[in-house]
């Protein structure tokens, strides 16, 4: 098995019991406190990480560009946690996590517009099935 592939596999083990944590976490406090403070871990976390695995010489190789689009992924996570947050204060995480997984189909129509990645058959058949997953669950 390719390491991408364990990785996302890591990835989305992780992701999976972070909703349920966060819920937890969230009991008596609002949304954007919880997130401000899961934020500041989160923060110290990749810091610590990236001190300990990058070359200190890896910063030369910065640019505009990169800071450019990796300062607005910054912002449309954080817009999407904030609003990821709102939702799971009220809503229920089983439901609210595979609204939120619906952005892999908006990933893969990004992807092959900006990216120009190719489309295949079985990306566009897995997709559907996620929409169809999406509205089974979504309605009730």
């Amino acid at each position: 098995m390719k390491t991408w592939i364990i990785y996302a596999l890591i990835s989305m083990v992780f992701a999976g019991f972070t909703s349920v944590i966060a819920k937890l976490g969230l009991a008596g406090i609002s949304g954007e406190l919880g997130l401000a403070v899961r934020t500041c871990f989160v923060f110290v976390f990749v810091l610590v990480f990236a001190l300990a695995t990058v070359p200190g010489n890896a910063l030369s190789a910065l640019g505009r560009t990169n800071y450019f689009w990796l300062g607005l992924s910054g912002v449309t996570t954080a817009v999407s946690w904030v609003f990821y947050y709102k939702a799971i204060k009220e809503g229920q995480v089983s439901t609210v996590a595979l609204i939120d997984k619906g952005s892999m189909v908006v990933a893969v129509l990004l992807a092959a517009l900006i990216l120009k990645e190719q489309i295949t058959v079985r990306t566009l058949m897995g997709a559907a099935l996620m929409v169809a997953g999406l509205l089974v669950i979504a309605r009730k």
